[in-house]
């Protein structure tokens, strides 16, 4: 096994020598030819103008054409964002907010090669993560005869902003969504170009996880973004649910009075009365003096908001109106999104305690939340804790959209459940029985889902995590090529028949997939869905950020 891996990441990390060439709308690009993998990568490549200056929260521009040959060979700056989740491990130098760059992967330039095309989102909660990190890398996804892209999009205070002083400028009347905004643009970019990298432009399938998997059910419902998508993958999360579905306007912009307060605080010589004022006293001040005020003031979180432009109405009135793109989905979530003590707390996992959380956090509902999620002993409290917290933070969401998608659309939907836990970091600590794992935790299939595990040397990987990989890539690449995980009859393998989550069934997916009965979800879901519905905004805007600092504590923790 040392000898395969330390062959694998010498395949990866080889230098590389032969350049290669394509002419795009905007120039010429040049990248490099990996002569073991026969993979062709351009990296740092421009989809947008910088948005900086007066580009700062606006849309993204249509990028300048270059003379000449441009060098696509090193990962272009990570978006602006502060150093929060300890599991990303990027290779780019440094941050900027001129980050709106793409990266891709090919395994034939040629034009008629009409391969399909997956464009990745990265995750990161809006506020962190970029396209170069090691585990979005192309290269095994290529090696499938796929052209791969990711993309960088703004993040945070540079991404989801929203305030009255910049919806005034707009002929919209609104504001933020500046990075989903990116991401439109980068689906267009690659629409328009792909065809020069081998890729089919008709067969563009657009994935993400967490942050990314929110944002392509986004992309599904954004007008000018759904007529490029031909399927979509999502990974954990979507916008129609918790933690990251939009605000109103109204909220964002009201956030994003009390966020200019804290940026503006001790400014001294500037008359900022006007809104207008303000945001140009803004848009003046540099990069990192804005993210660090504004991170000093407690203002971490972003979130999307119905603008009237990216979002016309709110992205659940969409998929009810079924105005989503109408494209085959494969989605679903891991076993331990959230774990039990986010529940418990501080208590401990016995009967009595749970019972007294509930009430806490329930108390209208308590007998209905308590028969559904039982907790008749020490173990089923842990097990039904720990689902109620997943679902809370990512798993509501994820269903939410395959319910919707699924009601609306003649299209396809496919469900797992990701159940596959991951094994020890390299160097680690003993981890206290309480502590460890007791499934796969929110992010941990990213690797497995991309044939990457070599390129993540944290972990301790064995057979097992590799044999999944291999099915987890194996419907992954069957459902970027076809619109569905399963096999043609020609091209059969050694692997369980996917059926349609209009079947009420899902695939978990494990060392030993099997295929389940979903059917006990739909209580669970429909009770979420009305708690959603009729809940004070407060109270859930207080659960959801509780959610997000359970995840980056817990990354931290990692490490």
């Amino acid at each position: 096994m040392k000898l395969a891996l330390f062959s694998l990441l010498f395949v990866i990390y080889s230098p590389v020598a032969l350049a290669t060439q394509v002419n795009t709308a905007y120039g010429v690009l040049s990248g490099e030819k990996n002569e073991q993998t026969n993979i062709v990568t351009f990296k740092g490549v421009p989809f947008a103008a910088p948005p900086v200056g007066e580009l700062r929260w606006q849309p993204p521009q249509p990028v300048m054409a270059w003379q000449g040959v441009r060098e696509a060979t090193a990962f272009a700056p990570r978006a602006m964002q502060n150093p929060i989740y300890s599991d990303m491990q990027f290779r780019s130098n440094d941050t900027s907010e001129d980050s709106l760059y793409l990266n891709i992967w090919t395994p034939n330039i040629a034009e008629k090669a009409k391969l399909p095309v997956l464009l990745y989102f990265h995750g990161g909660g809006f506020i962190a993560g970029s396209a170069d990190e090691k585990r979005y890398d192309g290269t095994s996804m290529a090696q499938n005869d796929i052209v791969v892209v990711t993309a960088n999009y703004r993040l945070g205070v540079f991404g989801f902003f929203a305030h009255k002083g910049l919806s005034k400028q707009t002929d919209y009347q609104g504001s933020g969504n500046y990075g989903l905004m990116d991401q439109q643009a980068a689906l267009k970019w690659v629409a328009e170009n792909i065809q020069q990298f081998g890729g089919d432009p008709k067969r563009i399938t657009i994935a993400g996880e967490s942050a990314g998997s929110i944002s392509v059910s986004a992309l599904m419902v954004a007008p000018s973004a759904k007529s490029y998508i031909a399927g979509a993958i999502g990974e954990s999360g979507s916008v129609i649910g918790p933690p990251l579905d939009p605000l109103s306007l109204e909220d964002a912009e009201r956030y994003g009075d009390k966020v200019t307060a804290a940026a503006l605080k001790n400014t001294p010589g500037q008359r900022l009365s006007l809104p207008e004022e303000r945001m140009t006293a803004l848009r003046e001040m540099p990069a990192q003096t804005l993210l660090d005020k504004v991170t000093k003031g407690g203002f971490i979180y972003f979130k999307p908001n119905v603008d009237g432009r990216f979002f016309p109405e709110s992205p659940a009135t969409l998929y009810a109106k079924g105005q989503q793109a109408k494209v085959p989905l494969l989605l679903g979530d891991n076993s331990q999104e959230g774990n039990y003590q986010q529940i418990m707390m501080d208590g401990e996992p016995t009967v009595e305690h749970y019972v007294d959380k509930i009430k806490r956090l329930y108390p209208d509902y308590t007998k209905e939340v308590l028969a559904l999620y039982p907790g008749q002993n020490s173990e089923q409290v842990k097990a039904s804790a720990q689902a109620l917290a997943s679902d809370r933070f990512m798993g509501i969401a994820t269903y939410n959209w395959a319910y919707q998608h699924d009601k609306t659309s003649s299209a396809p939907s496919y469900y797992y459940f990701y159940d596959h836990v991951r094994p020890a970091m390299v160097g680690a600590k003993k981890v206290p029985p309480a502590n460890k794992a007791r499934g796969a935790v929110h992010s941990a299939e990213i690797e497995y889902a991309l044939g990457n595990l070599d390129v993540n040397p944290l972990y301790l990987w064995q057979e097992a995590d590799y044999q999944v990989s291999n099915m987890m890539q194996q419907y992954f690449v069957q459902f970027i090529k076809t619109g569905s995980p399963n096999s043609s009859p020609e091209n059969t393998r050694d692997l369980p028949i996917w059926p349609q989550f209009s079947q009420h069934k899902r695939m978990v997916l494990k060392a030993e997939p099997e295929v389940e009965d979903i059917r006990y979800l739909q209580e669970r879901h429909a009770f979420h869905r009305r708690y959603y519905q009729t809940r004070d905004d407060i109270d859930k805007a207080q659960s959801e950020k509780d959610g997000l600092d359970h995840i980056i504590e817990k990354k931290s923790a990692e490490h």
